[in-house]
């Protein structure tokens, strides 16, 4: 005899994540133990240091609050509604409730036991995925070890054992590396290599890489007679080295070995080579799988001559980000390819542009990628958001120069456009005189920005903080963001303005978790989620970074996780902020593929309950980082 009961409650749960991913059967099977609970307004469902129950929580009518006792205040941290679930992400954890769970309004809860859920999920990939995003992404010990371990260990076994997806796992490096110093003689080196039967030694200074020399330098540098054998290594060493921390995908090392034509790459500690040596990849050490996409894309783009071609294989590469999303592939590994793949374009148009100009650029000079490809989250076909460095002239020469820039800018400018990357609106683009700059005039900029600061200033430097360089002379841009941070160290004045700036976007919620729309326009009751979201927490780790000296990092959510390193008594709440910054970026680009624009503007009609729940998980870290500001700045005078 069938249990109507179960029948009644397994018709309801299957209306709401994750339960609308299990099949009938297993529906059912839960349903049977589920315990059905009524409780008055304001009524206790758990207390925070209580014991855990054998079960979690899904609302069938009424609404809860999570409560914590902060600063000697018991203060809301969370509400939830009909079709949510909550007391499940302690269970997993195995930790003592952190909150109390008190009833808003009459309510009537299901009590579903871990022990019965728990066995159907092992096997789930969508239920895993959305388990893991919805406790990555709440602020409460989203991180916790045994969490990390009881799901995050299944969810990266799907990817690792997927064979179509080999070529974005980590490579694997080789750990013993032979190493030499800059006064080592190169007769030396090559018996070092004969020695040790390898085909490259890193130059290195107290196990910092400094340089590194390859057999093919001695091909081309000594066998030629251009170096004696009895000279030093430092003069045919290629420097600077290019690191990569250990994690990097065979995907982005191939990417990386292509566009700067070199077989070596060096793994250091945090990826830069201002850390210790702990590795070295070799063109040697990486499997190239048949029919590797991003690999195939670049090298269309190095060989492409015409912008037709490059047009064609941009598009390409939007069917390659439609397939990464598609598969979901995290979306670290997601951004950084496209990146390199954008970035690739962008030099080879540089380089053709180069060429058809009557003649080589008069000094050295730098190409500046600005905004979301400056911090390397530009996903989908956004503006194009660009700027000029170039080396300092005399004051004669200064008009004459720029000239050259400028109309080699127009040049590149144009083919941008035409392949896929629109003109910016607000002109800010190389080709605008005031964007294309000498050193000084920029550090000119940049001083009167920080020192005069008003809204146009913040949004500049908003604007032109985040950039990195496509082409030319990494000497002009590193001296361009040292001086970013000694003009910014210890300048409140100018920080607190940056962050009441980061504050103007309200929280995207507004009266008991409704969202804020549009209120007029061509988008009236739609959700600018670039406005209200990802503005909000990409303005709050540049001011993080900023007040912090985090130098070398514009991406938002390698920001969060270098402030989740440098204060670890508040780490659980930087890595949600990491998450959040990437999961409105997944959000948004998956949108912008599924309507074929930018993604910017979100029907909130067409979102699922799940979408909407894990935008609202989002937005209570963007409400708790923007409290964070508050507290951290002094920006009352500035609101």
């Amino acid at each position: 005899m069938k249990n109507t009961i179960a029948e009644r409650i397994a018709d309801f749960i299957k209306n709401f994540p994750p339960f609308d991913q299990f099949s009938k059967k297993d529906l059912y099977s839960i349903a049977k133990e589920v315990t059905i609970t009524y409780l008055e307004k304001d009524k206790m469902v758990y207390a925070a240091g209580e014991s855990l129950h054998d079960r979690f929580y899904m609302i069938h009518k009424g609404a809860i609050a999570l409560k914590k006792e902060i600063n000697s205040k018991l203060e809301t941290v969370d509400r939830f509604d009909e079709g949510d679930i909550f007391g499940l992400r302690p269970l997993f954890a195995k930790e003592n409730y952190a909150t109390d769970a008190i009833t808003e309004e009459e309510s009537i809860l299901y009590g579903i036991p871990l022990i019965t859920f728990k066995p159907l999920i092992t096997q789930n990939r969508d239920v895993v995925d959305f388990l893991i995003e919805s406790f990555a992404s709440n602020t409460e010990n989203p991180f916790s070890k045994e969490l990390h371990g009881s799901l995050y260990d299944h969810r990266l076994d799907v990817v690792e054992n997927d064979k179509e997806l080999f070529e974005l796992q980590p490579v694997r490096y080789t750990k013993k590396v032979i190493t030499a110093t800059a006064k080592t003689k190169i007769k030396d080196i090559a018996k070092l290599m004969n020695h040790h039967r390898i085909g490259s030694v890193v130059i290195a200074d107290d196990d910092i890489p400094i340089g590194i020399v390859t057999d093919e330098d001695l091909r081309k540098k000594v066998i030629t007679g251009i170096q004696s054998i009895e000279d030093s290594v430092s003069l045919i060493m290629s420097a600077p080295v290019l690191c990569y921390p250990k994690g990097v995908s065979i995907s982005q090392a191939q990417l990386t070995m292509m566009k700067h034509n070199v077989s070596h790459l060096c793994v250091t500690a945090d990826g830069t080579p201002n850390s210790k040596i702990i590795g070295i990849i070799s063109q040697n050490d990486i499997i190239v799988m048949r029919g590797s996409n991003p690999t195939v894309l670049m090298k269309a783009i190095k060989r492409s001559n015409s912008t037709k071609e490059l047009k064609h294989i941009r598009k390409k590469i939007m069917v390659l980000l439609a397939g990464f999303m598609e598969q979901d592939i995290p979306l670290t590994q997601t951004s950084k390819i496209i990146f390199e793949l954008n970035d690739a374009t962008v030099k080879h148009i540089i380089e053709r542009c180069i060429l058809k100009m009557e003649k080589q650029p008069p000094v050295n000079f730098a190409w500046m990628s600005l905004g979301s490809q400056g911090r390397k989250e530009q996903l989908l076909q956004t503006d194009q958001d660009n700027a000029i460095v170039f080396k300092n002239v005399k004051a004669d020469d200064l008009e004459d120069v720029r000239e050259y820039f400028l109309l080699l800018a127009k040049k590149v400018n144009k083919r941008l456009n035409a392949v896929g990357f629109d003109f910016c609106p607000a002109d800010i683009m190389a080709k605008n005189p005031k964007w294309c700059l000498s050193l000084d005039e920029w550090k000119d900029q940049f001083n009167q920005w920080t020192s005069n600061t008003g809204g146009d200033e913040i949004l500049m430097s908003s604007i032109f903080f985040d950039f990195d360089i496509t082409f030319g002379d990494a000497n002009l841009t590193n001296q361009l963001s040292e001086h970013i941070f000694e003009i910014t160290k210890n300048n409140h004045l100018f920080l607190s303005k940056l962050g009441a700036s980061a504050l103007r976007s309200a929280s995207p919620l507004g009266f008991f978790r409704q969202f804020l729309v549009e209120q007029d326009g061509e988008y009236k009751d739609f959700f600018d989620i670039k406005k209200r979201a990802i503005m909000p927490i990409v303005d709050a780790g540049r001011l993080f970074a900023l007040s912090n000296q985090i130098k070398n990092i514009n991406n938002t959510a390698e920001r969060f996780e270098k402030m989740a390193e440098l204060f670890p008594e508040n780490e659980e709440f930087y890595l949600s902020c990491s998450y959040t910054s990437k999961a409105l970026l997944k959000f948004r680009t998956k949108h912008g593929l599924l309507h074929n624009d930018d993604g910017r503007f979100i029907e909130l009609s067409a979102l699922t309950k799940e979408e909407k729940m894990k935008l609202k998980r989002c937005f209570k870290t963007i409400a708790r980082v923007q409290e964070s500001i508050k507290l951290k700045f002094n920006i009352n005078n500035y609101m």
